[in-house]
């Protein structure tokens, strides 16, 4: 095992907690997940964007502006004061930069999923 290896598995971790949550968010609503919109930091590495639309199934839309948090803070502090109009001043200034389709097969997509969620069952009281 190398530093790729471990780079890899945290990037894989990460969309598979996604999944998790996005399965608990789909089953709580009864309403199933169509696109995911992302952003932070991560957003900028396209293998784990092209993984997270492989192991969801959905496609993955990155906007041009990744720090979203931020800038949602600043639009809400320009709502307050009146420099924008409305939230649907704010929507028009969203813009796509990319957006990653699922290529993986659902079988392959199912397997990945059972066999991550074995190995993490497996890693549980390992060290006591």
């Amino acid at each position: 095992m190398n530093r790729g290896h471990l780079a890899r598995a945290v990037l894989e971790a990460t969309a598979y907690q996604t999944k998790d949550i996005v399965l608990a968010m789909n089953r709580d609503s009864g309403v199933n997940l169509t696109c995911l919109k992302v952003d932070g930091g991560m957003v900028s590495n396209d293998l784990l964007m092209q993984f997270q639309a492989d192991t969801l199934g959905v496609p993955v839309i990155r906007p041009k502006i990744a720090e979203t948090t931020a800038l949602g803070a600043a639009y809400a502090a320009g709502l307050a004061i009146g420099f924008w109009s409305d939230q649907q001043e704010l929507r028009g200034n969203w813009t796509e930069d990319h957006v990653w389709q699922p290529k993986m097969e659902p079988s392959m997509r199912n397997k990945g999923y059972k066999d991550w969620k074995m190995a993490v069952e497996k890693s549980l009281n390992w060290i006591h």
